[in-house]
């Protein structure tokens, strides 16, 4: 046995976040894309951080994501144990909530620990088949 628990496993998933603030969209039928190359969380069984970059790509329908807030919910995960695979479906489940957009990817690519990498990406909605989200979407 590996040591982990159930509580590692859920570790994160219910704490309380700040609120993600939005605002009225003004157009439709354009995406955006957001990334935050400076976020960190923390290993729910080593205490040791995870660094990361989180994207977000989505399509809005009603409301739009407001930057500062939702930079403010990314910073509070610096002291959130929980694993990074969850992290990419809180995140997904919080966006989702706060914008109820037409189709989300929240993809996350965690610095390499132990020699390893870690990509984890979840999507809401219907994701049309001519998007895609490849590092080269990111470039400035």
């Amino acid at each position: 046995m590996s040591g982990y628990t159930e509580r590692h496993a859920k570790s994160g998933l219910k704490i309380k976040l700040p609120s993600l603030d939005t605002f009225p969209n003004q157009f439709q039928g354009y995406e955006i894309t957001i990334s935050y190359p400076e976020f960190t969380s923390i290993c729910p069984k080593t205490g040791l951080p995870d660094f990361g970059t989180i994207h977000i790509k989505y399509m809005p329908h009603q409301q739009c994501l407001e930057l500062k807030s939702l930079k403010l919910y990314l910073l509070s995960y610096r002291n959130v144990g929980i694993f990074y695979e969850n992290v990419v479906n809180r995140i997904l489940q919080d966006l989702v909530k706060a914008s109820k957009p037409k189709w989300m990817i929240v993809k996350g690519i965690f610095n390499a620990r132990g020699g390893m990498l870690g990509v984890a990406q979840t999507h809401y909605g219907k994701i049309p088949s001519n998007v895609c989200f490849n590092s080269s979407d990111l470039k400035q």
